[in-house]
């Protein structure tokens, strides 16, 4: 089974899916992403390359199954990325995207920041424009779904959220000092309302989008 991963990041899908024994290929824009995955595996089993999202260096219908975890969302053209994934793939689609949060929208607003990059990426969470994106090439199903980001403190959640989100780090990235120590702790306070006793459990609803191809 060919298997492509799209925006694979640090390769955790990818590295998976070679596992089960899929013959496996991940692409990600960023180099450092690459590298990180190349790291990971020790097996040289698979193929780690560098690549756009919008615009996969692949011929038409070679991959069985098709892949992106929280990466293919973020790429700011959505109809070239969800024609390009559906170019490439021949059997089965597997994606997950997170849904509009209006309580997180509504922190970043205060701070005149749009959603993470400003790429809209919370719009793959609505199952009528990934039907829009995606229907005509693949039967869809949607699962809603939670993540739960826990710990001790909504400092510990802040910690964890800005260093290993790359779409997060980049808006912060783009903050001045100032605005980045008020936008923390207002992004702390938020996550303290998750409170439930001694820790905080911040939800992030999410779908997961299985596809087959018509």
């Amino acid at each position: 089974m060919r298997w492509l991963d799209v925006a694979t990041g640090t390769g955790e899908v990818a590295l998976r899916a070679a596992r089960a024994g899929a013959d496996v290929t991940g692409i990600d824009i960023a180099p450092a992403m690459i590298e990180a995955a190349l790291a990971k595996d020790v097996d040289g089993r698979i193929a780690f390359e560098v690549g756009d999202a919008q615009a996969l260096p692949y011929e038409d219908s070679s991959f069985d199954v098709v892949s992106s975890v929280f990466g293919a969302i973020f790429a700011p053209d959505h109809l070239a990325t969800a024609g390009e994934l559906a170019r490439v793939g021949r059997g089965r689609l597997g994606l997950t995207a997170w849904q509009p949060n209006p309580s997180l929208g509504a922190l970043l607003e205060r701070f005149g920041l749009e959603q993470p990059e400003g790429r809209a990426p919370f719009l793959w969470g609505e199952e009528g424009y990934l039907q829009e994106l995606l229907g005509d090439a693949y039967d869809l199903t949607f699962e809603e779904r939670t993540w739960v980001i826990e710990g001790e403190s909504g400092e510990e959640v802040w910690e964890f959220w800005s260093r290993s989100a790359p779409p997060f780090k980049a808006m912060l990235a783009g903050l001045d000092e100032s605005t980045l120590g008020e936008f923390r702790t207002a992004y702390i306070e938020y996550c303290e309302g998750f409170r439930e006793g001694a820790r905080v459990a911040v939800p992030r609803p999410y779908l997961l989008v299985l596809g087959d191809r018509r």
